[in-house]
């Protein structure tokens, strides 16, 4: 399986944007800092910030929207009507007046619905939510390696493809994906071949870039909660949180859906039951955050990996934003 790769017009889109979240060792999102209190490592060297704004709340010149999605093809019925419930409470909230505006979309294996555009309006929302009914899991292979393999490409494609259709949108978009993520597919015993390999290779660039270029951080909820806890999934994703700079190092467990949220900027929540409680935690992170931007260096190679690390100077704050990027050389858009 591999995504297109992202369009030659883009190819040399060298003006890096960062959406940057800063926390004290608390929890609590911090406010108030300025261009002096941040330093940029690009590829472990200090990279000059470009442009730098400090953002509370949405404004025109800054839109933020949430995005709330139901995956029907990587959870039980059960836990698909759990994260349901949760999606309810969270809309109901001060009396259904949202924020900022959300939208809704759930993913099957026959369709991805999305539900109207995005609305503030939590109980118009409600309205509109009530009337999807939940879809089985129809795939022919629901079970078995090749079942695994359905829901991986399926997933990975819709994923790509929600980045590509926000891509048009302007803002920051908070996507909020609420499943215990598909397989990893990933192991001792799993062997790839080098064009295998090549393939993924393609698809973590493409996936990575569709997703900055779009301005999604991904949160990965976890519905099945302290059910999950301890389990192998709520810790395995953290063996391929290294980004990948060449195809050869490329397996199919670097794009987990909790490495993709890692790396985009969002977080890995789960082992809570409290789901409605994550969901307003995720959504939250939109109230206060900073915009940086940097200028990437010529690259030498097609799809070059820049790892990103933002530092806070003040001590015992933590800048949460995506890890890395792919650039390519400018004579590729040309």
């Amino acid at each position: 399986m591999a995504l297109q790769s992202p369009a030659a017009s883009h190819s040399a889109d060298h003006r890096i944007t960062l959406d940057v979240v800063v926390k004290d060792k608390a929890g609590n999102l911090i406010s108030g800092l300025h261009q002096q209190d941040f330093a940029v490592l690009n590829d472990k060297k200090p990279q000059e910030i470009a442009s730098f704004r400090a953002v509370s709340g949405a404004t025109p010149n800054d839109p933020v929207k949430i995005i709330l999605l139901v995956d029907e093809v990587n959870a039980s019925f059960q836990s698909v009507a759990f994260g349901r419930d949760a999606i309810e409470k969270f809309l109901r909230q001060n009396g259904g007046q949202l924020s900022h505006p959300v939208s809704m979309i759930f993913f099957s294996d026959t369709d991805t619905q999305v539900l109207n555009g995005a609305s503030r309006d939590g109980n118009a929302l409600i309205a509109a939510f009530e009337q999807h009914v939940t879809k089985l899991r129809t795939l022919r292979r629901s079970a078995g390696f090749y079942g695994a393999v359905d829901r991986f490409q399926l997933s990975i494609t819709n994923l790509n493809s929600i980045a590509v259709r926000e891509q048009a949108e302007p803002g920051r978009k908070i996507l909020i994906w609420i499943s215990p993520g598909w397989p990893y597919l990933s192991g001792p015993h799993v062997n790839l071949s080098s064009n295998e390999q090549r393939r993924l290779f393609g698809s973590i660039v493409a996936l990575n870039t569709s997703l900055r270029r779009a301005q999604i951080a991904l949160y990965s909820i976890d519905p099945l909660g302290t059910a999950d806890a301890g389990g192998f999934r709520t810790f395995y994703y953290e063996s391929f949180l290294k980004g990948v700079a060449l195809p050869k190092d490329a397996e199919a467990g670097n794009l987990s859906l909790q490495v993709i949220a890692t790396q985009s900027g969002g977080r890995v929540l789960n082992s809570n039951n409290d789901v409605a409680a994550l969901i307003s935690s995720a959504a939250a992170e939109a109230n206060s955050y900073y915009v940086l931007t940097i200028d990437s260096p010529p690259a030498e190679h097609p799809d070059e990996y820049h790892a990103i690390q933002v530092k806070i100077e003040q001590p015992g704050l933590i800048a949460q934003t995506r890890t890395g990027y792919y650039a390519n050389p400018s004579s590729l858009a040309q």
